[in-house]
């Protein structure tokens, strides 16, 4: 028997989030005062307070009960909406029109980069280690900040984290699990803004590098992304291993922690990440130097960076995408679509589900060379597939691609490049942030909607928005509460 969502149940959840959430909103706060920036002080400020009170209010509900599955994937959908809504005000008071705002805010939280801003480097000190905070918060998700924080142990917490993309990593106590897995994205991003403020000397660029390379999400105080920031290649470097960081499963990082390192070795997530990253770099090099004649030294750096940046969805780059072989832009955008490790902080369909639809591919092309009896059931690391683990990545995939061809279809019909408008669909579905020059201020507003709704529905893979826009969803029969 199916039921309903129950009103008292996502409110107050919801006004777990928004405590957590106003938390996480003083930081630009403090950001704004220290460079005297009083106007988006204020607004930061306003902000903030206005949802903690709004926090405040919905949480007193004492109810006991669980969360149903139907209701932690609605709050996670309403999270993300409400987070991206938040930021608008503040941002628009760098001059911004409404829909680049939302665009900016949107793109921040999916930890997504695309930005429609003109230039960046005539902006405030504040919106842009705003911009870089919020994809540090979406790339962990503010889900596992409010289980770690204000959820109490127990199915409830366990549903939530599950629905905020981390079900992979769910081993023994869930809110300790989200402790631990907040202390090591913290860690990893200190650990980013030493090694970048080393090779830069910059602190202020050094930690929004590091919150939007840990974050994968690509955000950079520059226009020209990586290309001019202080240090040169070694910080190219140092940014592109935080990336590649940031697409490993974040459980590896708490097995390796407890020492379990044959299991970070066996991990086929961890080999699969990495190969698919070196093929990616090599099949860009082959592109630049075969096709562009791009110098020896040359080719080879700008085809790791623009690799590991495309594979891990962090979307940093070192050129001008726009000039690029048509042959390198597909190389790219089959990175962008595959996408990091499951559980990790990336975007993309994942590399996981990659590896499954492989092997059921494998096993399908088998069973056409044994008996009619026999049976023939796809493993993957060792493991029998089960047919839930296949299907759901079947759907993830099959979501992914029709919300991708709908919006390339959009682009089209607005005469824009085909090669070039898949390019930037799979970008923001991918949450990346490459571009080939079509995301612009200029850009229609129509056009800037559906990348809007491509970067949410990629982060939050699709299936979840479907559930919140189900009408049993909403109308049916519901649990009593206690």
């Amino acid at each position: 028997m199916s039921y309903a969502i129950r009103l008292r149940v996502l409110l107050k959840y919801f006004g777990q989030y928004c405590l957590v959430l106003a938390i996480l909103l003083l930081p630009p706060v403090l950001v704004a005062a220290l460079n005297v920036e009083w106007m988006a002080a204020t607004r930061y400020g306003l902000v903030a307070l206005t949802v903690a009170t709004l926090g405040g209010v919905l949480s007193q509900d004492r109810f006991s009960g669980r969360v149903q599955k139907n209701e932690a994937m609605v709050l996670v959908v309403g999270v993300f909406l409400f987070t991206s809504a938040v930021m608008v005000y503040p941002f628009m008071a760098e001059g911004l029109e409404l829909s680049d705002a939302c665009f900016e805010s949107v793109s921040g939280c999916t930890t997504t980069g695309l930005s429609t801003t003109r230039t960046v480097e005539d902006k405030s000190v504040s919106f842009l280690f705003a911009r870089a905070w919020m994809q540090w918060i979406g790339g962990l998700g503010v889900v596992v900040f409010s289980v770690a924080l204000v959820v109490h142990p127990g199915v409830t917490a366990k549903r939530l984290m599950m629905m905020g993309g981390d079900q992979e990593s769910l081993v023994g106590n869930t809110t300790t699990h989200a402790r631990r897995t907040l202390v090591i994205y913290t860690m990893m991003t200190v650990v980013a803004i030493i090694g970048l403020a080393v090779t830069s000397g910059n602190l202020f660029e050094s930690v929004a590098y590091a919150c939007a390379a840990v974050s994968t999400g690509g955000f950079a105080p520059r226009d020209s992304s990586l290309a001019g920031v202080s240090g040169g290649w070694p910080t190219w470097v140092m940014a592109s291993l935080a990336c590649l960081a940031g697409a490993i499963p974040l459980v590896l990082y708490e097995r390796a922690y407890q020492g379990d390192f044959r299991y970070v070795a066996k991990s086929m997530q961890l080999r699969a990440v990495l190969a698919f990253t070196g093929v990616a770099c090599m099949a860009t090099f082959a592109c630049l130097w075969l096709l562009q004649d791009t110098p020896l030294k040359s080719a080879l750096l700008q085809a790791t960076m623009m690799g590991i940046s495309a594979q891990t969805t962090a979307g940093f780059s070192v050129v001008d995408v726009t000039h690029r072989h048509p042959v390198t832009k597909l190389v790219l955008i089959a990175a962008m679509f595959i996408g990091g490790g499951l559980g990790s902080t990336a975007g993309g369909v994942k590399v996981w589900r990659v590896l499954v639809g492989w092997q059921l591919f494998g096993s399908l092309i088998s069973r056409t060379c044994t008996s009619p009896h026999a049976v023939s059931n796809p493993h993957l690391a060792g493991q029998r597939l089960e047919e839930g683990e296949i299907n759901e990545a079947a759907i993830i995939v099959g979501l992914y691609a029709v919300v991708i061809f709908l919006s390339w279809t959009t682009f089209v019909a607005f005469a824009y490049d085909p090669l070039d408008a898949l390019f930037e669909v799979v970008s923001a579905t991918g949450t990346v942030g490459l571009s080939t020059g079509i995301t612009s201020i200029d850009l229609p507003v129509p056009l800037k909607t559906v990348l809007c709704c491509d970067m949410l529905l990629g982060r939050l893979e699709v299936f979840v928005f479907l559930v919140a826009l189900y009408p049993k969803t909403w109308f049916g029969n519901r649990t009593e509460l206690t």
